[in-house]
């Protein structure tokens, strides 16, 4: 059996960057001192001339990105998640959110898979904040392939682009004949009596937790949401018609985050029972990530124990 094939989803962020690079010359990429983290790095080595280091100043590098933005070229800004959305969340909102700029911010490290960094780190808010801003677009692959697929949708886009990227690195799901679109949910398994709908490192975790429930007899559906705003309330709809009940997986709070989106849809429009797994209105702690992972209760068997208990209330 051929051995698994794991990458971060900064290092798709990273090559993406190179081969957009290659293919457009009017973007920059400014970083705020991390390019090592965020991968960056790369696109400083083969395009210094189009990379701005802003020194650890988000806030200043975001209005610098907006700034740009507004001679009519399109920028990429980077940061670890917390300080992208967290600290520079006035700038984006202002510089870049209400003037509707042409600015992606790309944000690393992002859920509780920093690890030992910490819970000043380990951002499980992004998305909520991200969410409450008119115009803004929420993207956040499953793999590197999805990243470096959704990098050159965002950069087609028309409008502010918040992209979330992980530490972590995690298995590859797609190949590299993937087809990327903005606001479209995929489905990757087929099923009847539940939908897991997940987004992030999350969707290998829904994959493991569709093969739990097969081995007892349960069909779960499995869909990859890594577009979380604008949401495909299309994809989600039909699912709630025909499994009737979902459960939402995600490295984020429960408050505000994709399942939230899901849950608010719903209620109007189709209510069925909705579970929503992620961090439970609690911050992180240092340790190695995947043994977080274990004590947030973020695996597949975790997502199998949930969708047990929607189908339970249907």
């Amino acid at each position: 059996m051929a051995d698994v094939i794991k990458k971060a989803t900064r290092d798709g962020y990273g090559a993406g960057l190179l081969k957009l690079g290659e293919k457009y010359d009017d973007f920059v990429v400014l970083d705020a001192d991390l390019a090592e983290a965020t991968k960056t790095i790369v696109f400083k080595k083969k395009f210094p001339e189009r990379f701005y280091d802003c020194g650890i100043a988000e806030q200043n590098m975001v209005s610098i990105a907006a700034g740009i933005a507004a001679t009519g070229k399109k920028v990429f800004c980077s940061s670890f998640a917390m300080f992208a959305a967290g600290r520079a969340f006035e700038q984006v909102r202002n510089a870049v959110s209400y003037p509707h700029l042409n600015v992606v911010i790309a944000a690393t490290h992002a859920g509780i898979s920093v690890g030992e960094d910490g819970a000043t780190h380990q951002c499980c808010e992004d998305i909520a904040l991200m969410r409450t801003l008119p115009g803004m677009t929420i993207i956040n692959p499953a793999d590197a392939v999805e990243s470096e697929k959704a990098l050159e949708a965002a950069y087609n886009h028309d409008g502010p682009v918040y992209m979330r990227f992980g530490r972590l690195a995690v298995p590859i799901i797609f190949d590299e004949d993937y087809k990327f679109e903005i606001g479209k949910g995929v489905e990757l398994k087929e099923g009847n009596d539940v939908t897991i709908i997940a987004t992030g490192l999350m969707v290998n975790e829904a994959l493991v937790a569709y093969d739990i429930l097969k081995e007892q007899g349960i069909s779960a559906r499995v869909i990859n949401m890594a577009t979380i705003k604008p949401l495909d309330t299309e994809i989600v709809l039909k699912a709630a018609k025909e499994t009737g009940a979902i459960v939402s997986a995600e490295e984020h709070s429960v408050i505000g985050g994709m399942g939230s989106a899901i849950s608010e849809y719903l209620s109007e429009n189709y209510p069925v029972p909705v579970l929503k797994l992620g961090v439970n209105d609690r911050f992180g702690q240092s340790g190695p990530a995947n043994e977080l992972l274990d004590l947030y209760g973020m695996r597949g068997k975790d997502i199998a124990e949930l969708a047990i208990k929607a189908i339970a209330k249907k």
